[in-house]
């Protein structure tokens, strides 16, 4: 990370010549405009940068319409303001003589966009903030790497791609030798962009990798996950490879990102450890507060999915038998459940366990943040644990098996209203809707199969 006085030292240097100012978009993409060092330090800084209203109103297609908070036409496609977020700037080692800047969208009048992802998130840490409670979390995002180069793989029409390791690797030193090179490189210039790297290893799918950065306030834990993704891509294309977060590319495992959130009070004491229960085992060092925390999670978990899981893929990622959760349930270090609770004193966290690699970093930790919050506010009781195989319970409610039914549910959640406010859930829900409509006027590959002679 650097000072504006450290950016304009080296802007008049010439070692930096651009400043990248970017917003999240609903999928978590990073989007903006390249501008000269100069314009960016004598002017953006002072006024902000216009950019087009839709970008906070598309599909991954960057197709817009009718249905979101915000109709792009009917506002003449106009500008909103990205308000350069300074405490967010830093080099880029993987873009030469580049500076990037994360912006917060606010309208013409200075007041922020509602349902922008990053005030989507401001706006819970806000409700935590009037409690005196501050939240730290930690993503732990998984990719595909593959050998193919993405104009490759655009041209196999995304088949037959090979990945850049044939075996599970999950934990494997010797496994991953081949693409260490890459996997180094990615390493060293998350290091030098500001990101602490605390992990990283093979995964099970072939080709599939993990890598962990230091937990951090949770606002800078997502703007570095989306500075991460980024830069991924556009270093392994550098290298002439392929990467995929897609929550489900095949059969094989999907790429999860696990979230890790912790509270702490203003004065940086933990909120979750202490207390505990003598006749509740499975509560043992654990608040009333997380207790209350937990309770929250399960009670909106099914409600809160669409914010964790937002694209069509998303629910081929979480099927029986797909190592990733299906039933509502929390458990003590129990990793076939939705919501693990882990760690001990001052450590001691959820783990949520339903985001994909596809999923918004932005809208997934702010829904694990309003699920908390709804529980601590009506002094949820928990549920006992659960012990034991989690996906095969079949006494439990079930996470939405589709997009459709987790936008249903999303729309009729009053929890969700009341956290969110209905501006937003009614443009999140738009945002799904697009997705369903363009996926059902989609002929598929399997279709084809199935019924070109057949049928």
């Amino acid at each position: 990370m650097i000072t504006v006085e450290q950016l304009r030292e080296d802007v008049s240097a010439g070692a930096v010549d651009n400043v990248i100012v970017v917003v999240p978009d609903l999928q978590g993409r990073l989007q903006g405009s390249r501008l000269d060092g100069h314009h960016f330090l004598d002017d953006t800084l002072r006024v902000g940068f216009p950019a087009c209203v839709y970008l906070l109103a598309t599909d991954v297609e960057m197709n817009t319409g009718p249905g979101y908070a915000l109709d792009a036409a009917r506002a003449g496609f106009g500008d909103l303001l990205l308000v350069p977020d300074v405490a967010t700037l830093r080099r880029l080692p993987w873009d030469e003589d580049t500076a990037l800047v994360l912006a917060d969208a606010r309208w013409p009048d200075g007041t922020p966009v509602p349902f922008a992802p990053r005030q989507v998130l401001r706006t819970q840490l806000d409700r935590l903030a009037d409690r005196g409670l501050l939240a730290f979390a930690g993503t732990e995002l998984e990719f595909l790497l593959f050998t193919d180069t993405f104009r490759q793989a655009h041209e196999r029409d995304y088949r037959g791609l090979v990945t850049a390791t044939r075996h599970n690797v999950d934990y494997s030193v010797a496994g991953v030798t081949e693409i260490d090179p890459v996997v180094r490189r990615i390493r060293r210039e998350m290091r030098q962009a500001g990101l602490r790297m605390e992990s990283a290893r093979g995964e099970c799918h072939p080709g599939q990798y993990e890598m962990v950065f230091r937990y951090a306030d949770a606002l800078t834990t997502c703007d570095n996950h989306a500075v991460y993704k980024t830069g991924v891509r556009q270093i392994v294309t550098q290298e002439g490879l392929s990467v995929t977060f897609m929550a489900k590319y095949d059969a094989g495992e999907g790429n999860s990102c696990h979230v890790h959130l912790s509270l702490r009070h203003v004065d940086g004491t933990p909120v979750f450890a202490g207390g505990g229960s003598p006749d509740r085992p499975d509560l043992a060092g654990m608040s009333p507060t997380m207790a209350h925390f937990v309770a929250g999670q399960l009670a909106c978990l099914r409600d809160f999915t669409l914010l964790q899981a937002p694209n069509v893929n998303s629910y081929k990622r979480l099927a029986p038998g797909s190592f990733a959760p299906t039933a509502v349930a929390w458990g003590r270090d129990n990793r076939m459940c939705p919501i693990r609770v882990v760690g001990e004193g001052d450590s001691l966290r959820i783990e949520h366990r339903v985001p994909g690699g596809d999923a918004n970093p932005y809208t997934a930790v702010a829904a694990v943040i309003a699920a908390g919050l709804h529980g601590i506010e009506h002094k949820l009781p928990l549920e006992p644990a659960l012990v034991g195989d989690a996906f095969g319970t079949t006494d439990r409610p079930r996470l939405p098996a589709s997009l459709a039914e987790a936008v249903s549910l999303w729309e009729a959640s009053e929890a969700a209203h009341m956290g969110f406010g209905s501006d937003v859930v009614a443009h999140y829900a738009a945002a799904a809707r697009a997705e369903l409509d363009a996926f059902a006027a989609t002929v598929t590959d399997w279709e084809r199969r199935r019924g070109f002679e057949r049928l």
